[in-house]
Parts: structure tokens; C-alpha cells; sequence
């Protein structure tokens, strides 16, 4: 069934006319404003995730200069949209000063529902749009689906979910409607690699043993379960992740494009 979107015009517009004025101030002598952008970086972080979103997303602005519009929801309390615009300086080469924007969009009550109806306007044309998604998703909720309706690539992390491995399941159901990448299977890399190495000796075994956290640990025993092609039982001794900062590891995500069938196999065979 075909469902319609309606644009919150009077939001965009107040979005809109922030972000003019910011830009007037900041130019001073008249000059235009140079925008550099190479994405729009969605950002979904419910207000328990909003501290580590604001930290992530500010250690970003010179690696990937880029729209960013981070999305707080509060479904309790009386519908209502706020907003809060922000231009913040590039180093670039040579004396030019270049800024990125952040727009910070609170969604309280039956606003939640349709964030597209805000994002769709703010985006800018021609560029990718990625969503990193903080926390578990509600993988019936209506404001998921809304915003895969409008973004080119999903950006997770199952280390910040509860439901695993039975997560993995749900995952793999949207790997028909967007692209996905998991920062928990990023950080197996070096695992996966000292694995491949021991190639051909590897094909005989039937049990691995990982001492890291959770998630990367049933990915990577999926990832070999979808290489070998059989069963491989997994037993884990608790560990904390690798020591990169919330900011590097998502920077890594945004330098992918399309999907990646090997992850998509090891997150079907992790379940």
C-alpha cells in the first residue's frame, strides 16, 4: 500500500532561516559562505545515546565534512518539533575557511513516527545519505521504515543491542531495502585476516574459541561459518572492544558505498 508523505514546511523553513543567518554572521565582510559537504550524515540517538552521538559526531567534521542532522526522540509527552542549527569551522589548505552544518531536530510525541518528513527537504541534492542508527532499532517501528525510505546506507552497531544473536535476524530482513554495515563487524577485520591465513589447516576445524566482546565475536564465527560453509560452534570469554574512539570507527563506515555480501552472510549465519 502506497502511504503519503507530508513535509513539515514550517519547520524546514525555521531550519532553513537559522542556517541563513548563521551564515550571514559568519561572513562578516559579505563574502559568501563556502559549504562543504561530501554526504548528509543522518544521526538516530535517543537521549541515552545523545552525549556519545554529539562526541562521535564532532570528531567527524574535518574527516568527513558533511550536513548533519541528528535526530533526538521522545515519544512521551505532547507532540512537538524543536530545533537547533550550528556552522562549524574546516581547516581547508591556503587561507580559504570552509563550515560544516549540524542540525539538531527534537521529535517529541506522534512526531517521532515520520522523521522523513523533516530529513527529505534538509538533504542535499546528489550527495549519499547515510544513517547511523543508534542503540537496537524497533524493527516494526514506523519511524525506522520512514527513514529507510530516504537514506543510501544504514550504519549500526550490535554491540550496543541486547537481542543478540536473534537481532541478527531482523538485520538480515533490510538487506533488500538499504545497505548496512555493522561497526562491531568492522572490528573483526584483523581477526578475519589471521584466520584467512591459515589457510588450508583451517578447513578442519570445528570450534572457535574468541575472547572479545558479544557481537564481534558471533560475527566473526559467522563470518567462518559462511566461508566454510558448515557449522562452527562458538565459545567466548568476555572482552572489551578494541580501544578506537566512537568517531574512527564510524569514519570507516562512511568511506563504504553499496552492499556487502559478505557481511550479509556472516550476519544470516550468526543467528
Amino acid at each position: 500500500m502506497a502511504t503519503a508523505l507530508t513535509i513539515n514546511v514550517g519547520v524546514v523553513a525555521e531550519i532553513e532561516g537559522k542556517l541563513a543567518r548563521l551564515r550571514e554572521k559568519e561572513s562578516g565582510d559579505g563574502a559568501p559562505v563556502l559549504r562543504t559537504s561530501t554526504m548528509t550524515h543522518l544521526a538516530w540517538a535517543p537521549p541515552a545515546w545523545l552525549p556519545q552521538a554529539r562526541a562521535t559526531l564532532a570528531g567527524l567534521r574535518d574527516r568527513h565534512p558533511a550536513r548533519t542532522i541528528l535526530l533526538v526522540p521522545e515519544p512521551r509527552g505532547a507532540t512537538a518539533i524543536t530545533a537547533k542549527v550550528g556552522l562549524y569551522a574546516i581547516e581547508m589548505e591556503g587561507s580559504q575557511e570552509a563550515y560544516a552544518e549540524v542540525i539538531e531536530v527534537g521529535l517529541r510525541g506522534d512526531a517521532v513516527e515520520h522523521p522523513a518528513s523533516i530529513v527529505l527537504p534538509l538533504l542535499i541534492s546528489d550527495l549519499p545519505v547515510f544513517c547511523r542508527w543508534r542503540g537496537e532499532p524497533d524493527w516494526e517501528s514506523p519511524q525506522l521504515h520512514d527513514l529507510l525510505g530516504v537514506v543510501d546506507r544504514l550504519v549500526v552497531n550490535s554491540s550496543e543491542w541486547r537481542g543478540l544473536p536473534a537481532a541478527y535476524e531482523q538485520l538480515a530482513h533490510l538487506f533488500e531495502r538499504v545497505a548496512v554495515s555493522d561497526i562491531a563487524f568492522s572490528r573483526t577485520v584483523a581477526w578475519r585476516a589471521m584466520l584467512a591465513e591459515r589457510w588450508p589447516e583451517i578447513r578442519a576445524i570445528d570450534r572457535l574459541g574468541v575472547e572479545g566482546p558479544k557481537a564481534d565475536a558471533l560475527l566473526l564465527a559467522g563470518w567462518l561459518r559462511s566461508r566454510l560453509r558448515r557449522d562452527i560452534k562458538l565459545s567466548r570469554r568476555c572482552a572489551d572492544a578494541v580501544p578506537q574512539s566512537g568517531s574512527d570507527l564510524l569514519s570507516n563506515e562512511l568511506d563504504v558505498f553499496g552492499r556487502d555480501p559478505v557481511f550479509e552472510q556472516a550476519v544470516r549465519a550468526a543467528v
